[in-house]
């Protein structure tokens, strides 16, 4: 396919000659070629699912043949034996509860934590299935979840304290893992490390969740792994397995639609057909945005359905509680979507003593039941023109799941997406991948609706083999690539990749192409037209926007990055060192990787053989702010101004020039609630630059707190805030110079709360070190650390440390407890009450959801603010809306009924109607909220994208 624009520069000789990454990035490197003399023996295809993981391989020197892998497992205490599937699931096992003779394997088994042998496959889910809070389950939806961070210890998602933890990294790292023992046991001649391995992603993986995955893959001592989209393995299998008739087997087929309901996601891809020569050649025109919908959300609905039969109606479930019982209802789904599967089954919750249940309950479910659930609710019957209904996001386990679960409504919207890309054509082919569509009567229904949409039965291209296909597919498209067995499908990049550019005079924001759809893996392509300079030492941080659709655009070319067609990646980042200071005149160079990430470098203009690789910054998760990009026309006579006070240079300004900075920066610029953020920031930079000066006086050092602060708040959402906030934090070890001067103090403690959110955990556990002796009822009594308070601004280190967000659980719960305690003696202490606000909200600010404050210590401050009168005291009753906020994930939210009771009081108390609704709905802040959680306005153009389910 002959592709729009100039034409690719061919793969670069030199790779980076000199690279350089700022301190605080977090490099994360791929493989971009396989540079072996030697050709494995084997090829191997890995199928990382969410719900199983499979290996298919074949032997080069006999490419005939493609053998599953039977993975060898624990199935019972003690008990190992080869099972084509490996749950992907991993249980944490109590101190004392197995035996290690009970957890043995064939070779060494990882520890957890000390004491912590995971139970990996079989015997794991059998052990998740009756026991609380030690099942990871669904590694592969967290990987891709932007909301947390994934490099974090937090699954199980919910679990005790006790509980030992893995990041999603680590749990996707451990499947692997077993995968390469497994391997490595059965052929210890031919290490799986050594052979040419695939592993399979979703095709609606971004660059973030691929790297991710190959991390996973370095972690389990695969350093060399290449990655392959699921759909596309699907249909390599189909090729394999009808080789050698596929000219008849495809004979009318035009467009292909490739449907792949897994566990965790759901994939569309278009493939083209063209039977014009002696084999038809096939090219994938199309892939669908990350959809986080699948065979888990069935089973979560099942679970729902049959919770209140369970429980009764005024009860439900805790978390713990419905992942057991929707890990049942996954059970019953399978054994009654089977081939000649029972009419029902029972489903049985075991019972935990005292606790909800109080003993075992048992439940029918039946086979019309299921088939209802899965055709009305995921396969409905819709139209050629339908979309995505508009919902609440649906929360679960910690997870967003797509709000809408119809399938054929999300396969619909995207056809209509893609419809210039298929030149108008419906697709008349179908094939259909998942186990899901195991069920003759559910595959029935999507060929029904697809049917319908074309005006003709689409030819289905029969998958003999559901849950191995796209494991098998991996190894045939390795095949492919030797040349052996089947044509390769064509298509390059699935995505076309886009740069942030900024334009003082538009107020939507603009890219630059960088990496048009449809570029080949290893090819180069130069932006000549459009060249940067950048400066020496410093860090710069690149925003990068991606599109599945095909809208022409070759490197150079501008486009508006309207938010329904762009996905946004992690940021990239690079500081260019070099021999000599300075500015470099650089061009950018992108290129797709042997993954399917995009390779990003700075070129300099003047050497084409200096490079600097941009590195994706993965650090963290949360909320993405948008910042304006336009700046004020006499931003640098501001700076100036800033200059003559914190210059380098002694000047003799009296008192009163200093005092009035802040009025004269108002009468120069505005008022100052109206400087956007990149005013802010500019202002920051001469701020920064005068820090040395800011104690001149203890004027000087006041209004360089105030200014410094204002600028940078709330230290993160425009590029290289991370560096200017590391740049501050330096200052910190420094402290007060005059430190006698009450204002300064309070000063001092606003400007690291006004930053917080781009503070580091361990940066803000020093700070609540500093000031939890002060807070602490307790060790405040000692000495005159009371006094001492009252002279250091306490309300401002409360505030403070009730907005450390990236504190552990641990810490808030203590903190909220001081906090309680003061407020006996303190009740309308508006501070105390915004800061138990803060530390036990449901849905943090700029912290990660998995380190909240427990439920069952919140509805208990939750039921101290109940106690006030929040007619009177309006504080309270914001404090308890944050409280009670409904976040729609059954982890974090309270109790219905106190939610209720939360509801009914501010209604009682004529409170504003979006407290309600946050308490009642899963919705979003308003800018005055925002600012009341904050303790001020944000910059204009900065806007939180806030989700109820936390950052």
């Amino acid at each position: 396919m002959n592709r729009p624009g100039r034409s690719p520069s061919g793969p670069s000789t030199n790779e980076s000659r000199s690279n350089g990454t700022a301190a605080g990035f977090v490099p994360l490197r791929w493989p971009i070629s396989r540079m072996s003399s030697a050709v494995p023996r084997y090829i191997v295809g890995i199928d990382l699912g969410t719900t199983h993981t499979v290996v298919s391989y074949a032997d080069g020197g006999d490419p005939s043949r493609i053998e599953p892998l039977f993975l060898e497992q624990l199935v019972a205490p003690g008990q190992v034996a080869g099972r084509p599937l490996l749950p992907s699931v991993r249980y944490h096992p109590a101190t004392g509860e197995l035996a290690e003779a009970d957890t043995a394997l064939p070779w060494p088994v990882e520890e957890t934590a000390p004491g912590c042998r995971p139970v990996i496959g079989e015997f794991a889910r059998q052990l998740g299935s009756r026991s609380r809070g030690r099942l990871v389950a669904s590694a592969k939806s967290w990987l891709c979840h932007t909301g947390v961070d994934r490099t974090a210890d937090i699954l199980p998602w919910g679990a005790p304290d006790e509980v030992p933890k893995v990041s999603p990294v680590e749990a996707s790292a451990s499947f692997l893992r077993h995968v390469r023992c497994a391997w490595n046991h059965r052929f210890p001649a031919h290490p799986l490390e050594t052979q040419d391995v695939i592993v399979t992603i979703p095709a609606s993986f971004d660059d973030a969740a691929r790297a991710l995955t190959v991390e996973a893959a370095r972690r389990a001592g695969l350093a060399n792994v290449r990655l392959l989209e699921e759909p596309q393995a699907a249909c390599y299998d189909f090729l394999w397995t009808y080789r050698g008739r596929l000219a008849e087997t495809l004979e009318g087929v035009n467009l292909l639609l490739v449907c792949d309901v897994g566990g965790g996601t759901t994939d569309f891809t278009l493939i083209r057909v063209d039977a014009g020569g002696s084999e038809p050649e096939l090219e994938r025109i199309a892939v669908g945005n990350h959809l986080m919908l699948g065979g888990d959300n069935i089973d979560l609905t099942l679970a729902h359905r049959l919770e209140p039969r369970l429980t009764g109606a005024e009860r439900s479930l805790s978390a713990t509680d419905l992942i057991l019982l929707a890990e049942q209802c996954r059970r019953a789904k399978e054994t009654l979507l089977a081939e000649q599967g029972p009419e029902s089954v029972t489903v049985t919750l075991l019972g935990k003593g005292g606790g909800l249940i109080g003993g075992a309950r048992s439940v029918e479910l039946s086979r019309h039941e299921v088939l209802e659930v899965v055709l009305d609710g995921f396969f409905p019957r819709v139209g050629a023109d339908a979309v995505p209904e508009r919902r609440s996001g649906v929360v679960e386990f910690g997870l967003p799941y797509a709000a809408d679960p119809a399938i054929t409504r999300h396969a619909a919207a995207f056809l209509i997406r893609h419809r210039n890309d298929a030149g108008g054509a419906a697709p008349d082919a179908l094939l259909l991948n998942g186990g899901v569509f195991h069920s003759p009567v559910i595959a029935g229904r999507m060929a029904e609706v697809v049917g319908s949409w074309c005006g003709r039965t689409p030819v289905m291209l029969r998958n003999p083999r559901p849950d191995q296909a796209v494991a098998f597919g991996a190894v045939a498209f390795g095949l492919s690539r030797r040349g052996l067995a089947v044509r390769r499908i064509g298509g390059g990049s699935a995505r076309a990749y886009y740069l942030l550019v900024g334009d003082a005079n538009e107020r939507s924001r603009r890219g630059v192409c960088i990496l048009p759809r449809g570029a080949a893996e290893g090819q180069e392509w130069t932006v000549e037209r459009r060249n940067f300079l950048l400066s020496v030492g410093r860090p710069v941080r690149f925003h990068v926007f991606s599109s599945t659709v095909d809208s022409g655009h070759a490197p150079g070319d501008l486009a508006v990055l309207d938010e329904a067609g762009f996905g946004e990646l992690p940021p990239l980042a690079v500081a260019l060192q070099a021999q000599e200071q300075g500015d470099v005149e650089v061009r950018l160079a992108a290129r797709l990787t042997a993954i399917g990430t995009l390779q990003l470098q700075c070129v300099a203009v003047g050497d084409p053989e200096q490079r600097w690789d941009l590195e994706l910054q993965l650090r963290g998760g949360g909320p993405r702010p948008t910042a304006s990009a336009s700046l004020h026309p006499r931003a640098a006579e501001a700076q100036e101004h800033i200059g003559l006070i914190f210059g380098k240079k002694t000047r003799q300004f009296g008192p009163k020039a200093v005092k009035t900075l802040r009025n004269d920066l108002e009468k120069i610029l505005g008022k100052r609630e109206d400087w956007d953020t990149a005013l802010c920031r500019e202002l920051y930079a001469a701020l920064l630059e005068g820090a040395p000066h800011r104690r001149r006086s203890a004027d000087h050092e006041r209004l360089w707190l105030s200014l410094a602060g204002y600028c940078l708040r709330p230290g993160f959402g425009a590029p290289l805030d991370d560096w200017r906030v590391g740049q501050v934090w330096n200052l910190y070890s420094q402290g007060l110079q005059f430190v006698n001067e009450a204002q300064n103090w309070s000063e001092w403690w606003i400007v690291w709360r006004r930053i917080a959110g781009g503070l580091r955990a361990e940066a803000q556990q020093r700070l609540f070190a500093d000031v939890a002796g002060f807070i602490d009822p307790v060790r405040a009594r000692r000495g005159n650390a009371e006094a001492l308070a009252k002279k250091r601004a306490f309300e401002d280190m409360v505030r403070l440390a009730a907005s450390l967000e990236r504190l552990s659980a641990g810490d808030k719960t203590m903190l909220g407890g001081w906090l309680v305690q003061r407020l006996d003696k303190a009740p309308d202490s508006a501070e105390l009450w915004w800061a138990l606000g803060r530390v036990g909200a449901r849905a943090p600010f700029h912290g990660s959801a998995h380190n909240l404050v427990a439920r069952e210590v919140v509805e208990d401050w939750v039921e101290l603010a109940l106690q006030r009168d929040w007619k009177r005291q309006g504080f309270v009753a914001f404090a308890a809306t944050l409280l009670a906020r409904l976040t729609g994930d059954r982890e974090r939210d309270l109790d219905a009924t106190l939610r209720n009771r939360v509801a009914e009081k501010l209604v009682a108390s004529s409170a504003p109607e979006i407290w309600l609704e946050l308490v009642t709905e899963v919705r979003g802040l308003d800018a005055s909220d925002e600012k009341r959680i904050f303790g001020e306005g944000l910059p204009p153009g900065l806007r939180l994208v806030d989700s109820a389910w936390g950052a």
